[in-house]
Order: structure tokens, then C-alpha cells, then sequence
């Protein structure tokens, strides 16, 4: 006999699971009310019972209605309404289906352009977009939807030109290797050192590119990790700078250091400003002419550390200027694989800083390195 008895205490919940008692198992949860109610959730077609539902609601006000329209508007003691009121039901019926076939068609057109979308990008194809209308949110997702495939799309051209250009980049010091090597075994050179130091310069230009390589993916990546300690960056520039002096006497170029006085200390990676600073200097170095100078300086504001290589080199054309910190983007007389300026910018915001530049052609040209100061007393 079930404990407390009533065909009412069955209603929600199972029979078959509880056939003989009412009472709350051992293994029931704790706080979980004793026999469990069935909640009710919309079913797999809840929204088209609605809609069928407000449909023949509808109807049967449009027919009450055109009813009740013909009762009060007809000839007494005819033998019913006039004709046309019983128009009225059909005509409602009409206006309502048209009006719910556009307020459908207005949701299922944007949505099916944007799944005839998604499969074409799916397939690789980065160029589909769809037209942003309908409601508002309808727009809103069109919107963001043509925003990524433009993103996609540009990320995938930029993924085939960095392909196509790092082929070609180590192209250059492979094909000078197996030259050499190939003429030293087969005996046209001799194994001396004269004959071997193309090999070595190649071998040191793919090392070289590589390290470029491997910093880019970790800066794309947003994992390029900063070693960050106290710096003085006036002896981090000198230091630098005297590393290319004897580069700059080779080539006939005055270099000239000037560092304020008093430049607090920042927290950074000595190494990578090391490095930022080191392709600036060898940049500048490289394309300034016999005579010419070189300067790095080194002066703080309120906010930043700032410091700045200048040349009197022949500068940059306007046409370049805009793209000297994309990756593989370099002068025609320029020897160098195009990623240094790109991995410089990476690293200064890596720090929370910038890298910017000013160039003017046949007068020089002006590169300004900002990281944030720190209050610290150096």
C-alpha cells in the first residue's frame, strides 16, 4: 500500500522507478524534494505547436469576427448575411499568412546566405561574404560574419607571402654553401680558408634568419618571454654602441653617443633592448655613405625612456616608409632578410612601448625607440 495514499500523490513522478512505496530512499540527495515533480520543458516542435496554435486562434477570431460583422450589418429577416462578410475571415486569413511568410522570410533568407557561407569558407574559400540585411540582429551577425571572413582572408595572404618569402630568404645562403662545397670537392677550390669563408657567412645568415624566424612565431604567438630586470639604459646604449664602433670606422662613418645625465631605470629584457638597439645602429651604419654619421642618443620625459638612432644616409622614399616595420619589406639596396625593423617594433610593444620612425630622402633618417620609465632612482 502506498504511504499516504491518493491517486494524486502519483501525479509527477515515475510508478515504474517507486511501484510499492512512497517512502524517500537512502541514496535520495540531500535538499532534493521526495517524491521528484516533472517540470514541464518546451518539446523538440514546441515552437511550431505555437505557431499552429496562433494560426487557428486567428482563424476562428476572423471567422467570429466577419460572423458577428455579417449578424449585425445583415438584412432583418433575410436569409443570412451578405456575401461579403463572409469575405471577411478569408481576407484576415490571407493578411495574417502574408505577414508571418515575410517576418519568416526575413529571418530564414539572412540566415541561409550565412550558411551557404560558412560552408564555403569551411571549404577554404575566404572571400565569401553576405549581404547585411534583415532585423537588426540579423545585421549585426552579417556584419561580424564578413568582418572575420576579411580577416581570414588577409591572414590567409599573409601566411602565403611570408611562405614564399622565407623560401626565398633561405634560398640565397643554401644555393652560396652548395656552390662552395660542391667546387671544394670536386677540386676547383682548395679547402682554404679564403674558399671556406663564403660557406661560413652563409651558414651565419640562415642562423641568423632562423633566430628572426623563431622570434616572430613567439611575438605572433604571445609568447616571446621577457627577462625583465632593472636597466640603466644609458649604459645598455653605450655599451651597444661601442660594439659597433670598429663596424663604423670600417666604413668611414662618424659615431657619436649623447645620453642625458639623469635617466632612471626601467624595468626590461637587457638582451632584446640590446638587440633592438644593435639593428638600428647596424642598419644605420650600413646604409649611411663614407662620411657620413651616425648618432645615438638617449633623454627621458615624463613617461618615457627614449632613444634614438639617427643617420645621414640617403633615407627612405615615401612609397616605402609606411611598410619598413612589415616583415620582409626592404630597400632595392638593401642586404639584409627584412625582418629586423618588424622584430625591433615586436619587441618594443612586447614592453609596452613603441618604435617609431622619420625619414626624409637624401637627408638621413631618424629612429625613436620608447619604453616606459620607471619612478625608481637608477
Amino acid at each position: 500500500m502506498r504511504a499516504g495514499g491518493g491517486p494524486g500523490r502519483w501525479r509527477g513522478w515515475d510508478r515504474d522507478q517507486f511501484p510499492f512505496t512512497m517512502r524517500r530512499p537512502p541514496w535520495w540527495p540531500e535538499g532534493e524534494p521526495f517524491p521528484p515533480q516533472r517540470r514541464w520543458r518546451p518539446g523538440r516542435y514546441h515552437w511550431f505547436r505555437f505557431l499552429g496554435c496562433l494560426f487557428l486562434g486567428c482563424l476562428a477570431f476572423a471567422l467570429i469576427a466577419g460572423i458577428a460583422a455579417g449578424a449585425m450589418f445583415g438584412h432583418p429577416g433575410g436569409p443570412g448575411p451578405p456575401r461579403p462578410f463572409f469575405l471577411v475571415p478569408v481576407v484576415v486569413v490571407v493578411v495574417l499568412a502574408l505577414l508571418a511568410a515575410g517576418a519568416f522570410r526575413r529571418v530564414t533568407g539572412p540566415m541561409d546566405g550565412l550558411i551557404e557561407a560558412a560552408r564555403r569558407i569551411e571549404a577554404g574559400d575566404y572571400s565569401a561574404t553576405v549581404p547585411e540585411w534583415g532585423s537588426r540582429d540579423i545585421r549585426s551577425v552579417s556584419h561580424a560574419f564578413n568582418s572575420m571572413s576579411a580577416r581570414l582572408k588577409k591572414i590567409d595572404e599573409q601566411r602565403r607571402s611570408f611562405l614564399a618569402d622565407v623560401t626565398h630568404e633561405l634560398r640565397t645562403p643554401l644555393s652560396v654553401i652548395r656552390g662552395q662545397a660542391e667546387a671544394i670537392a670536386d677540386g676547383v677550390y682548395p679547402a682554404d680558408a679564403a674558399h671556406l669563408a663564403p660557406i661560413l657567412d652563409a651558414t651565419q645568415a640562415l642562423e641568423r634568419l632562423v633566430e628572426d624566424l623563431r622570434t616572430l612565431v613567439l611575438t605572433d604567438a604571445g609568447n616571446l618571454a621577457l627577462n625583465r630586470e632593472p636597466v640603466e639604459i644609458g649604459a645598455l646604449v653605450a655599451d651597444a654602441a661601442d660594439s659597433f664602433r670598429s663596424q663604423a670606422e670600417a666604413a668611414g662613418v662618424e659615431l657619436t653617443i649623447d645620453l642625458d645625465g639623469e635617466l632612471p631605470a626601467t624595468e626590461a629584457d637587457p638582451a632584446r633592448i640590446r638587440q633592438v638597439i644593435a639593428n638600428l645602429l647596424s642598419n644605420a651604419i650600413r646604409h649611411t655613405p663614407p662620411g657620413g654619421r651616425v648618432k645615438v642618443a638617449a633623454t627621458a620625459d615624463e613617461r618615457w625612456l627614449i632613444v634614438s638612432v639617427s643617420d645621414t644616409g640617403g633615407g627612405i622614399s615615401p612609397e616605402l616608409l609606411p611598410h619598413v616595420f612589415e616583415r620582409f619589406v626592404k630597400g632595392p639596396a638593401s642586404t639584409g632578410s627584412g625582418l629586423g625593423l618588424a622584430i625591433a617594433r615586436d619587441i618594443a610593444i612586447a614592453h609596452g612601448g613603441a618604435l617609431e620612425i622619420e625619414s626624409t630622402p637624401g637627408q638621413g633618417t631618424l629612429l625613436r625607440l620608447r619604453l616606459p620609465r620607471s619612478h625608481k632612482a637608477p
